[in-house]
This record gives C-alpha cells, structure tokens and sequence, in this order.
C-alpha cells in the first residue's frame, strides 16, 4: 500500500491506525450483524460511540459538569450563523477581532443577525500579524469577544488569549486539540472535526452553563445550542460514522499522551519547517510575523508563481500532497495538523532543500 503524506488543509490527513480499525469494524460493528453505517441512532451501540466520543474530549480538555458538549452538522461555517442567532437577536452586541479569511465570514453572517463591534482588525497588515492580547478588550454590554484561534489560510495563530469581562468564543477547527488552551475565559468553543480530529460533516461545539442560559430559547430547535444539549446531540439523526471516527482520533490522541503530547509534536513538526524557510537564503518567504506563526498551517512563497507551480506538481509526484496555498492568496501552505508524522514532515523538509538547490 501507497500511502502520501497529506498536507491538505481538510479534510484533514488522518492517523493510519484510526482508518485501520474503522476498516475492520466498518461491516460488522462489534458483532452487530450490521456496519454502524446502516445502525439507527437510537440503538445502544450508536449511543455508545456518541458518549465515548464525549468521554475522551471530556479526558483530553479537563472539561467539568458545567461545560456542555454538542455534535453538530454544517461545518464552522454553520456555526458563524448559529453563534449569532443564539446570542445576538434582540439588539445584543457582539465583538469580533477580524484576522483573517475565517474570521471575515463570522463578522459578515453576525452582522445579518445583531450589532457586531470589530474590537481589533489586522486588514492594515493584510491579516499577518496578530495584537498583543493584553491589549484587547471586549465592550460593555457585549456577549462575547469572537476570535478564529488559527487562520487556516493565512497561517497566523493566536498564541496566547485575551482576558477579558466577556466570554471568549472561539472558531479553533484547525488548531483544536493541538494545546492546552485556558479553558476558564472561553464561554463557547467550536471546531469543524476535518481539520484536526475527523472526517467532514461533524462540528464540536462545546459552551458553559452560562452561554448555554443565554442563547434565544425562540429559535427553531436544530438552531438552538439548547436542544442538541439537551438531546445528546441527538435532536435528529446525528452524522453518526463522522461521530465515530472522532471518538477514534480522541482515543489514539490520549494514548500519545494528550495535549501535551500534541503540543510539543506541533513544535517539533512546525519548527522543521520554519527552520528550513529561514535557511533558504530568501529563495523561501514567509510573510507571517515570526511572533504568530502557526503551528499548524506553515505558508511560504517562492520567487515567481512559476516555481510555485512546479513545486506544487514535483512534490505531488514525490508523494507530498495537498501543498497548494488556498486559491485566495496563492503560494504553498502545509498543514500539519496532529496526525501528520514526523517523517511526512521530514520529507517535505528534505524535498524543499532539494529543489532550492535545482531551482536556487
């Protein structure tokens, strides 16, 4: 079997392990004469997933009876309306720090719904940099400050958080899971799973008592936090296979040792990277202020956008996949989320000398 390394920023590469054992247990669930493709979701091994799945996030985030956890359908991009729909009818306010791509469409679906402040907007810099987070602050009367933890297309990530009197309601689907976050300040968080912890068509949402107490109880149900909370995220049929291959990412990412674990594993993998692009003479460029530089989705530019190309097309071939930036900036961009492997990193390292020398 072939196997590339997959750099593509979601879905997501996948740990080998995890799509080994979906494989043996895809027909015949656990000895259910049935795939739990075809299970309803109301049958207790379908319920078992859901509660392991929550389980492990429970373990792995140090998450208390006050925080709420729900599975959603509709991607992050559902959530920028849902976020709004929930906490911002009635004339509430709202603040956004604006950095970026992702960052941009929650400001412009919060803004068809309620009063949106941009308390902080990186558009001066062309979204490459970040504030110092002591610096922010959220307005009075606010429900909550937004923030995109890591911009996907850009490569900026928050390395620290502001503390602020409002809650902190983050976006994190492309760097959940990969730190320890100060779970204290974030009222609600959410994370499109094929980023970092799935497959596509499943979104972690998870929010404390408080923003749970607030949310627009007049929303129709698949709308409201309120009832997939109450209903274990079963108000309807959940993505139930989705649901399962998250539990099995939960699952190998406890057994590495957790957040710490992936946190270093990040610094290792990112460092290599950035390391090569700043011994590269300038052939490599990395337009991220070094301060801000994520760890997850490494963005570089070459010379021309001809090298770009032939970059992109001699990596394909030596195996090295998914590393064309996103068609709204150009350049390369390689995602290393949790499951990448240190040697899919060490190839690309390997190939990028290689080809600054034939191309230098």
């Amino acid at each position: 079997m072939r196997r590339l390394h997959n750099f593509s920023a979601g879905p997501c590469t996948l740990p080998l392990e995890v799509l080994e054992t979906a494989q043996r247990e895809l027909v015949d669930y656990h000895g259910a004469g049935m795939s739990l493709l075809e299970m309803s979701h109301r049958t207790p091994p379908v319920e078992g997933v859901r509660d392991a799945a929550e389980a492990a996030l429970r373990r792995l985030l140090g998450l208390g009876e006050h925080h709420h956890v729900a599975f959603v359908a509709g991607g992050a991009t559902f959530q920028f309306a849902m976020l709004a729909m929930n906490f911002l009818t009635n004339g509430r306010l709202g603040d956004y720090t604006h950095s970026g791509a992702w960052a941009k469409k929650a400001i412009a679906d919060g803004r068809k719904i309620g009063r949106v402040n941009v308390v902080w907007d990186g558009t001066p810099d062309d979204y490459m940099t970040l504030p110092d987070p002591a610096s922010v602050s959220s307005s009075a009367g606010s429900q909550f400050l937004h923030l995109t933890s890591n911009e996907t297309i850009g490569g900026v990530q928050w390395k620290s958080f502001p503390a602020c009197e409002a809650p902190l309601v983050a976006d994190m689907s492309s760097d959940f899971l990969s730190r320890p976050v100060p779970l204290e300040r974030f009222g609600l968080i959410y994370a499109g799973a094929q980023k970092n912890i799935g497959p596509a068509g499943v979104t972690v949402v998870i929010l404390t008592d408080d923003m749970l107490a607030a949310c627009d109880g007049d929303l129709p149900g698949y709308l409201n936090y309120g009832g997939h909370v109450q209903n274990r995220s079963m108000l309807n049929t959940p993505p139930v296979f989705q649901i399962y291959m998250v539990k099995l990412v939960l699952e190998w990412l406890e057994a590495r040792g957790g957040l710490a674990w992936a946190e270093q594993a990040a610094a290792e993998r990112s460092g290599i990277l950035y390391g090569v692009l700043g011994g590269s003479d300038g052939f490599y460029r990395c337009p991220v202020d070094e301060r801000y530089r994520s760890t997850m989705n490494v963005v570089f530019r070459l010379p021309s956008e001809e090298l770009e190309k032939r970059f992109v097309a001699e990596a394909e071939a030596a195996g090295l996949s998914g590393l064309k930036g996103h068609r709204s900036v150009g350049g390369i961009r390689a995602s290393i989320y949790n499951a990448m492997p240190v040697a899919g990193v060490e190839a690309l390292a390997g190939f990028m000398s290689d080809f600054r020398d034939r191309n230098g």
